[in-house]
C-alpha cells in the first residue's frame, strides 16, 4: 500500500521479492561514483542482508499513474533500504541506512530529504536512539545533504589496499 511522501510522490513498502530491483539500484548508486567498475558482486550483499527485518521502501512519481494505462507498471524512481547495527560503545541496536538512491532525473526535488525523514521516523517508532549511514567522502552532494540534516562524523572507516 502506497502513502504520500511529497506532492506527486508516493512511498510503498518493498519486500524480499524485490531482490533484483534492489541490486539494480545498488549498482546504479556505485556506478554513479565509479563508472568503470563492475558491481555484479552487490547481489551477494543483498542476498546476505535483505530480509523482513531490513525494510525497503520504493518511491514512485504518482503523477505518472494518472497518465499511464493500467498495463504499464509505475517504475520506482528512488529507494530507501534500512538495516540494523550495534553501537560498539553503548551496545545498543540502532537503525542503519544501507541504501538511499534517487535516480538522477529526480534529484534536487526534496525526495532524498523526505526519505531521510522517513528513515528517522521509522527508527524513532521502533525505539532507536540513533541512526547511522556510510557515505563516500567524494560524494559531496550526499555529504551536504547529511550535514544539513544534522548528521555528524562519529568515526571514519579507513581502508588500506593490500597488494
Amino acid at each position: 500500500m502506497a502513502e504520500k511522501l511529497l506532492q506527486d510522490y508516493t512511498v510503498r513498502s518493498g519486500s524480499t521479492k524485490d531482490f533484483a530491483l534492489l541490486v539494480k539500484f545498488m549498482q546504479r548508486t556505485y556506478q554513479d561514483m565509479f563508472p568503470q567498475q563492475d558491481f555484479s558482486h552487490l547481489s551477494q550483499t543483498v542476498e546476505q542482508y535483505l530480509s523482513k527485518d531490513t525494510p525497503l521502501w520504493w518511491v514512485e512519481y504518482s503523477a505518472e499513474k494518472k497518465e499511464q494505462v493500467d498495463i504499464f507498471p509505475t517504475r520506482p524512481i528512488a529507494c530507501l533500504w534500512m538495516g540494523n547495527a550495534i553501537d560498539q560503545i553503548s551496545g545498543l541496536r540502532h537503525a542503519h541506512i544501507f541504501l538511499l538512491y534517487v535516480t538522477p532525473e529526480y534529484r534536487r526535488k526534496g525526495i532524498g530529504t523526505a526519505l531521510m525523514e522517513y528513515a528517522e521516523n521509522w527508527a524513532k517508532q521502533r525505539g532507536d536512539n540513533q541512526i547511522a549511514l556510510q557515505v563516500f567522502q567524494t560524494n559531496t552532494p550526499a555529504l551536504n545533504l547529511y550535514n544539513q540534516l544534522g548528521y555528524q562524523i562519529q568515526s571514519l572507516w579507513m581502508v588500506k589496499p593490500l597488494q
